[in-house]
């Protein structure tokens, strides 16, 4: 088991309480506490609380594992890195898009990827959070033919995003474009990608110390959200960000 200042990694008792996001291990980087469960509670308090889980899938009955990076990838609302080609692409409206139609069409697209994280328990449990109103999807299609999109979570004002897919070039940045567009309308400041990679950060994704994230989660977490249904397809994306 990891080891930090010679302490072991706690393991979670019944109870939703979670260590200090700020105690997480340096090595591995983030690993907070291991075990507990993925019911609505645990996971409501746990991303209010800036940790995220990851379950592994070698062997399938291996614990969860709960995690608080020392430095976070996010995206600012506004600051989404939107290339010439992908808004000719857009303007084309070859593809239509959606949101929460088929979340349950996009964590199963997202789950059918290479050496996913995205084990059945995973499903569930965010399946559970979607029935709630509390996890969302963007589904981007072709003809009637699911070819990309994205899933997260949203507590406050904040978006938690989980994982995307794609099966058509550009299909989930174009889910990613039109969330922000979503998010900037609802007054959203940041949208949580967790971990930095080179796909994120080409579309302006960039990382900001544990320490900041925390303080922005604080201030946003619990705000109140404005009142309209989710993401209005009549609304005409705007595509300057």
């Amino acid at each position: 088991m990891s080891r930090q200042s010679g302490m072991q990694i706690p393991w979670l008792d019944p109870s939703l309480m979670f260590p200090d996001p700020n105690s997480a291990s340096s090595e591995p980087d983030g690993l907070l506490a291991i075990g507990g469960d993925l019911s609505l509670d645990r996971l409501k308090a746990a991303y209010r609380q800036g940790i995220f889980p990851f379950y592994q899938t070698d062997p399938p009955e291996s614990p969860v594992l709960w995690w608080s990076p020392a430095f976070r990838a996010v995206l600012f609302v506004g600051h989404l890195h939107i290339s010439r080609s992908l808004k000719r692409q857009l303007r084309k409206k070859h593809f239509r898009v959606s949101m929460n139609l088929d979340f349950g069409g996009v964590i199963q697209g997202c789950a059918s990827r290479p050496q996913t994280w995205i084990t059945p328990k995973m499903r569930a449990a965010y399946t559970a959070l979607h029935r709630q109103g509390l996890a969302h999807s963007i589904e981007v299609w072709e003809d009637a033919h699911l070819v990309g999109g994205l899933y997260g979570v949203s507590l406050g004002r904040i978006f938690f995003a989980e994982s995307m897919f794609s099966r058509r070039a550009n299909a989930s940045k174009i889910a990613m474009v039109y969330l922000q567009g979503e998010l900037k309308r609802r007054g959203y400041p940041i949208v949580d990608c967790q971990l930095q990679n080179p796909h994120l950060e080409r579309m302006g994704v960039t990382e900001i110390p544990r320490k900041n994230f925390l303080n922005i989660l604080q201030g946003h977490v619990d705000a109140a959200g404005p009142s309209e249904p989710w993401f209005d397809p009549r609304l005409e994306l705007e595509l300057s960000a």
